[in-house]
């Protein structure tokens, strides 16, 4: 399985941070040619689920996920969730922790990666290309 950890600091509010960085649909945005869809109606919560879809033309990769932990942060404390990747393609989780430090914020996101017929060889080259893939639109998140 390939792992990876992005952490970035900026100055923006925990609140605001957590806005972004629970924004389903802006998050694929910020992916290559992505889209979500299947959306759980409401408010995201423990059980919310949704799909993620990586395609060119009618190829492409479907990624179904299910929030398993959702701890919004109240105040200055810390808050959490956890997504489980529960695709025939794509397996793992992702967590991501919003932390306050000092006047702003500190993101860690934690990735857990199994794509389908690669081999455990290549867990090193798919978290490389996960680092910089999900570190680009952690980043533009963070931007806006």
């Amino acid at each position: 399985m390939a792992s990876f950890r992005l952490t970035r600091a900026v100055t923006l509010p925990i609140d605001e941070v957590w806005r972004r960085v629970t924004d389903w649909r802006t998050h694929a945005a910020r992916m290559p040619l992505t889209r979500v869809s299947d959306m759980t109606g409401g408010p995201t919560r423990v059980g919310s689920a949704f799909t993620v879809r990586s395609a060119v033309g009618p190829v492409g990769i479907n990624d179904p996920m299910e929030v398993v932990e959702w701890q919004p942060p109240e105040g200055n404390s810390a808050g959490r969730y956890r997504l489980e990747k529960r695709g025939r393609v794509v397996r793992g989780w992702a967590e991501v922790e919003v932390l306050g430090q000092g006047s702003g914020t500190v993101v860690v996101w934690t990735e857990e990666l199994r794509i389908a017929l690669v081999p455990g060889f290549l867990d090193r080259v798919v978290a490389r290309v996960g680092r910089m893939v999900f570190g680009r639109a952690l980043n533009g998140l963070l931007r806006g």
